[in-house]
């Protein structure tokens, strides 16, 4: 049980003697949330659920926030549980309450993000019978939760609570659903508590094999072109210590995933920067040539491989990740080796000094390093004046600094914000990576700063983003949740509009957002939220607006930062296309001549 075990209350006979009490079962649930440490809930109240609100009201250890639509409830539960490595908790009614966490849920999946949503159902004897607000969300979330609990007896709230928790935290993390028939809720019940946990078949590898640890530490002594390939799994096993340790210790080149942003410090003299499709040349063409790839904690994602075919054709791979399932999924592991990558790394560590070998990566480094050189990450500057948005991203690196915690939307900007704004500690980056969820920023910004208040939040957003989730500047003004909000205005769905450009002759379907008419006009809609709304649209005025959003802490900031239309996101590998095909801009390609 660990950490999930109460303290007992003062009435208490003594301290061994199990708490136990008659209550309903919406106050055995909020009891039980209060026993397993939950400090924040972000929801919205409707009939199905309305029986746990009522005793919610009552406690002095949970703090609910109103949010404006369960998306943003998810999604700040999400953020909350990425900034502080706790489990986020959100709550909704059933029906579409439910249905409305649908998205989260599966961003929480994808990007293995420990979350427990909560949902209230329609009375036990109503289901199946297509009810008032009756959706099956168990059937609906049971490809995208780790687990699904649907409970209809009120006896079994506090154990599945304690079980939810443990999933959602334990071995991979992810998200798991708690479904509650309302006549449960109603029911009175004994609670009590510490509760034993029913999980027979759930027992996660986290220790590593040590065979298969001594197999990977010699083809890392032997290798000529290895690359540590680091993947959102060690910051997920706060490994990022043992990786640096690793790293310095071998001389090997380090490159991370989009979800590692900031596991290994973008400063050190080893990092290469990102892979994959919008990744750094010098990390695409190192996996390109390896002929070992140390993946840890990484998935093989298409937007890594490119065509996964002609992926890193001359390597060998050691793969370690905690999900079984993850390792020879896409690409055959020499080396599998399933365990917590924390433990993993470190045995590492231990098994390559044992051996007291040394790898000599001298001619490789200088191969990297005219990668490094030659193709370092460049934009354009416009003679019109207008803002480049990669400039924005590096003065907010450069004034807001390493400390901060950054959370981006999806699409330009979030490409733009992992590849200008440096991150030094890890989790200085949240985003959504594999399910690339537009609406993401501005909510996640909100979990994660009333997780870390005090930490300086910025979200990332892009003005297609923005629009699906900017509601939660409501509840991020009345909640007193200070965030910036750094809006990337190019009056298009960016991303898509670059795919047009350079795929579908210019023919620009549906992406123009028609910005030039200020509809809305985002300084407004700040204000009208409760919000500061600041414009900026020339380079010169960029530090000022920064400076000035920062100085505000005691209210949400929105920045319109009007930026120009035709800007576009590179390096990038075109779908569906080899890494080798990588443009570091449109129509120019590396030349590999460095290579042997």
């Amino acid at each position: 049980m660990g950490h999930f075990l109460c303290r007992n209350t003062p009435s208490s006979a003594s301290r061994n003697e199990p708490m136990t009490e008659q209550m309903t079962g919406a106050q055995a649930l909020v009891r039980a949330l209060e026993q397993v440490g939950v400090d924040t809930v972000f929801g919205i109240p409707g009939g199905a659920i309305l029986p746990a609100y009522d005793p919610l009201y009552d406690s002095k250890k949970v703090r609910h926030v109103l949010v404006r639509h369960e998306q943003g409830a998810g999604h700040a539960a999400e953020g909350y549980a990425q900034a502080t490595g706790k489990v986020g908790v959100c709550m909704a009614t059933s029906g579409p309450g439910a249905t409305n966490l649908v998205t989260p849920i599966a961003d929480a999946y994808m990007d293995s993000v420990p979350i427990v949503a909560i949902t209230g159902q329609v009375a036990s004897k109503a289901i199946g019978t297509d009810a008032f607000q009756e959706a099956d969300i168990s059937g609906i979330t049971m490809p995208i939760t780790k687990h699904n609990f649907l409970v209809t007896d009120a006896a079994d709230i506090p154990r599945t609570i304690v079980e939810a928790f443990h999933i959602a935290a334990s071995g991979r993390p992810g998200p798991v659903l708690v479904d509650i028939s309302k006549d449960a809720l109603q029911a009175t019940t004994t609670f009590s508590w510490p509760v034993q946990m029913q999980l027979p078949g759930y027992r996660p590898v986290t220790r590593p094999h040590s065979k298969q640890i001594r197999e990977a530490a010699r083809l890392i002594t032997e290798a000529k072109r290895p690359v540590l390939y680091v993947g959102g799994g060690v910051h997920k096993a706060r490994a990022s210590d043992e990786l640096f340790e690793l790293a310095e210790l071998t001389g090997i080149p380090v490159i991370t995933t989009l979800m590692a942003r900031g596991t290994f410090p973008d400063s050190h003299k080893q990092h290469l920067g990102m892979p994959g499709m919008h990744g750094t040349v010098a990390a695409v063409g190192a996996l390109q040539r390896s002929d070992l790839m140390i993946v840890l904690g990484a998935r093989f994602d298409d937007r890594v491989t490119g065509r996964l075919d002609t992926f890193a054709p001359g390597a060998k791979v050691v793969h370690a990740d905690i999900d079984p399932a993850e390792i020879s999924k896409n690409r055959h592991a020499d080396v599998p080796i399933v365990g917590d990558c924390k433990e993993v790394i470190a045995d590492l560590v231990a098994a390559i000094k044992a051996s007291a070998v040394k790898g000599d990566y001298a001619e490789w480094w200088r191969h990297l390093e005219a990668y490094r050189e030659t193709y370092a990450l460049g934009y354009e500057t416009y003679e019109d004046g207008s803002l480049a948005p990669q400039y924005i991203m590096e003065r907010i690196s450069e004034l807001v600094g390493p400390e901060a915690i950054y959370v981006a939307g999806v699409g330009q900007h979030q490409m733009w914000a992992s590849q200008f704004i440096g991150y030094e500690n890890p989790g200085s980056f949240i985003n959504s990576g594999g399910a690339g969820t537009m609406g993401f920023a501005v909510p996640a910004a909100m979990g994660a700063k009333m997780g870390r208040p005090e930490k300086e939040v910025w979200a990332i957003d892009g003005d297609g983003c923005f629009q699906m989730t900017n509601q939660e500047l409501a509840t991020c003004a009345l909640e007193g949740v200070p965030v910036k909000i750094a809006v990337i205005n190019n009056g298009n769905l960016g991303m898509v509009r670059q795919w047009q450009t350079l795929f579908y002759e210019e023919r620009y379907s549906n992406t123009d957002l028609q910005a030039s008419r200020r509809i809305p006009d985002f300084v407004k809609l700040a204000e009208a939220y409760g919000c500061v709304g600041l414009r900026c649209e020339r380079p010169e005025d960029v530090d000022d607006t920064i400076r000035k959003a920062m100085e505000i802490t005691d209210m949400p900031v929105v920045i319109d930062f009007v930026v120009h239309q035709d800007a576009m996101v590179w390096p990038m590998v075109a779908a569906g296309t080899s890494n080798d095909d990588i443009k570091y801009a449109r129509d120019m390609a590396p030349k590999w001549e460095h290579e042997d």
